[in-house]
């Protein structure tokens, strides 16, 4: 179901924690913000005057591993993409993220510590500003054989999403949602992110996954998993990966109207999606509900 009108929460809402790769402590305070603001991030840990970051899909600087934003400036935030996911799968559409390091709190690896918080503080909705769509006009594609993601015309949000890994533990997995609050709070919301043990050294040794363990990443050795409570779904791999999904689309700076389909994506080729669409002027057109006829060209 589409929402008429734009939303932020009604108040403040605080997480802590540590970012999966820095494993610095981080604190964040996610406020309200006025209609067409769009969502920006705040490094309140610099003195620089510039610390503010937008998170649009020209800025994000590197997608080694996460979804990193930054400015002009060189001021970044890291690992954005599961509160990205939390603003898209319920409905905010401003919000200003205050945060005193350089990357977001993995929490427990998911989007739900993030909904937890939003629904702690409430949404309200933001007067008589209507919410933008962007509804998806022609096919968009980027990829290759192996790998490719697109986008699509569709009447509402659709996913298709396809994992194929060698480890046993994993192999070919699929997902196929429409996809609204709801779903998002039941299907994708929890799904924890994963890694490999065989690559921890190595990832460590680049400045990577410092603040990895079981408590906040499934980590998969061949045909086992060594999290002593196991899945959450037994397809909870393909299922973070949607989740990832969103909050990189999110960064299209509207909800989509149209179907998502990827296999054996990752935050690289949705960022190229996205900047693939917004390439393309003609593949899409922003629709709000008083358009509605148009949404359905």
């Amino acid at each position: 179901m589409r929402v008429d009108y734009q939303h932020t929460l009604a108040r403040d809402a605080k997480v802590e924690g540590v970012g999966v790769h820095s494993g610095a402590p981080v604190c964040v305070t996610i406020r309200p913000a006025p209609p067409d603001s769009g969502y920006v991030f705040v490094r309140t840990d610099l003195e620089t005057k510039d610390r503010r970051v937008e998170a649009r899909a020209e800025t994000v600087a590197n997608t080694m591993l996460a979804t990193v934003i930054g400015n002009a400036a060189g001021v970044t935030v890291s690992t954005v993409e599961h509160l990205m996911a939390a603003f898209a799968g319920l409905g905010v559409d401003n919000a200003l993220v205050e945060i005193d390091g350089p990357e977001m709190p993995i929490l427990d690896g998911s989007a739900a510590g993030f909904v937890a918080a939003i629904d702690g503080a409430g949404l309200a909705r933001q007067g008589g500003s209507p919410r933008r769509y962007l509804k998806v006009l022609e096919p968009v594609e980027v990829g290759g054989p192996g790998k490719r993601a697109s986008l699509a015309p569709a009447d509402d949000f659709q996913m298709s999403v396809e994992i194929i890994f060698d480890a046993a533990a994993i192999g070919r997995q699929r997902l196929d949602l429409t996809l609204d609050a709801e779903t998002f709070r039941s299907e994708i919301a929890d799904a924890r992110t994963f890694g490999f043990i065989k690559e921890v050294e190595q990832l460590r040794a680049a400045g990577y996954g410092r603040g990895a363990s079981l408590d906040n990443t499934i980590v998969v050795d061949g045909e086992r998993l060594l999290n002593p409570e196991g899945l959450r779904r037994p397809d909870e791999f393909v299922r973070h990966k949607a989740l990832d999904a969103l909050g990189d689309l999110a960064l299209l700076g509207a909800p989509v109207i149209g179907r998502y389909e990827a296999s054996c994506g990752g935050h690289a080729l949705n960022n190229a999606l996205v900047r693939a669409v917004l390439d393309r002027p003609e593949a899409w057109r922003f629709v709000t509900p008083a358009t509605r006829s148009a949404a359905q060209v």
